[in-house]
């Protein structure tokens, strides 16, 4: 009974121009913007809807999917913290996501849904984290694209805070150098511990600047070092934020290649904590279960497979055979999934991903 419903269902998609699908990607932020702001800019993107169906479907097939519409919208949940709405919506099928990414508006009408738009909607901001240290005191900044925000952390900025933790120095000259050295190395230490909570809060990729010497002692000691994209050397001790960021514009200027460096070294450090999953089935099972922070894909990676007995499991192509419950697109159906529980998607280069069969899925966990 469940094939044949499925190959009836299957011929009603196939007959050509019948179902006019619509995609409505909308940054969507209740607690930002005044409900009554978000309701106009939704009834103005009905209204283009409308006259675009009407200029290519018969009133017939555009009537039941513009009035679900309507009434989609006329329903939404404004009491939501979230960034982002997606609405698909066809004469058989309507789906509605709160999401937190940022998104750029994207109206898209046409005779199929691609969740991959959605992904594509995503504003590319360039946020990162730059820590810019020296034997004195540690600064931290985010950058997001166009400024930098000193960050303000709970713990000393300046390593004289510690120089009570050292015992007293000595008359030796060498003596009082091992103690400046190690002042120095507990006081990056903390500023290390600082650091690792604000990437688990902001899990951006982190820059690192500063003297020869102070690198090299944060080097031997921070917990961080996968996450870090760039050590620039330097002493940088006199230079205004404005001459800093002009000094960090040549590393960021190819954004992509800064995002999948950084994207990589998160897969390491899952990897390092057992929370990395690759693999199209294993990715699935995963995913079904809920664990998934953060897919990373190759773009225009399709994968077809098929139900298994249970939801956690799927049959690759050649094991599709006389199977029933066929799936277009397994890596579609995962980023739904991810989605749907307040993941993230990114996608990468053809060939990024090759060590890991051009799928990877980090779980949730705790990095520090």
């Amino acid at each position: 009974m469940l094939q044949t419903l499925q190959k009836e269902f299957a011929e009603v998609l196939d007959v050509p121009g019948y179902l006019p699908c619509i995609s409505i990607v909308m940054p969507f932020d209740p607690k930002m913007n005044l409900h009554t702001e978000l309701a106009h800019k939704l009834k103005i993107a009905v209204s283009k809807i409308e006259v675009e169906l009407r200029s290519n479907y018969p009133e017939d097939k555009l009537k039941p999917v513009l009035e679900k519409l309507k009434r989609v919208i006329n329903n939404l949940y404004y009491d939501t913290h979230k960034k982002t709405i997606a609405i698909f919506v066809s004469p058989l099928v309507e789906k509605i996501y709160y999401l937190d990414i940022p998104v750029e508006e994207k109206v898209i009408i046409d005779d199929s849904f691609e969740i991959r738009d959605l992904i594509y909607s995503k504003k590319q901001i360039h946020k990162f984290l730059l820590v810019e240290l020296n034997s004195k005191w540690t600064k931290i900044y985010m950058g997001n694209g166009t400024q930098f925000i000193k960050v303000v952390s709970n713990r000393p900025a300046n390593v004289a805070a510690y120089q009570n933790d050292i015992p007293e120095q000595t008359g030796n000259f060498s003596d009082r150098n091992k103690r400046k050295e190690v002042m120095l190395d507990k006081f990056l230490q903390h500023t290390d511990n600082g650091l690792g909570l604000l990437l688990q809060a902001y899990d951006l990729p982190l820059f690192v600047m500063g003297t020869e010497r102070t690198v090299g002692h944060f080097k031997k000691i921070t917990r961080h070092a996968d996450r870090v994209v760039r050590y620039i050397p330097g002493n940088y001790e006199h230079k205004t934020e404005a001459e800093l960021w002009e000094l960090m514009s040549p590393f960021i200027a190819d954004w992509k290649t800064i995002m999948q460096a950084d994207l990589l070294k998160q897969i390491n450090s899952a990897a390092d904590h057992k929370k990395l999953v690759t693999g199209i089935n294993e990715v699935w099972k995963a995913a079904a279960k809920k664990r998934g922070r953060l897919l990373i894909v190759e773009k225009n990676y399709i994968h077809p497979a098929q139900h298994g007995a249970v939801p956690e499991i799927i049959y690759s192509n050649s094991e599709l055979l006389d199977r029933p419950f066929f799936i277009k697109d397994a890596v579609d159906d995962i980023i739904e999934k991810v989605l749907a529980n307040g993941g993230d998607v990114e996608f990468v280069d053809e060939g990024f991903l090759q060590a890991y069969n051009k799928i990877a899925l980090i779980e949730y966990y705790e990095s520090i």
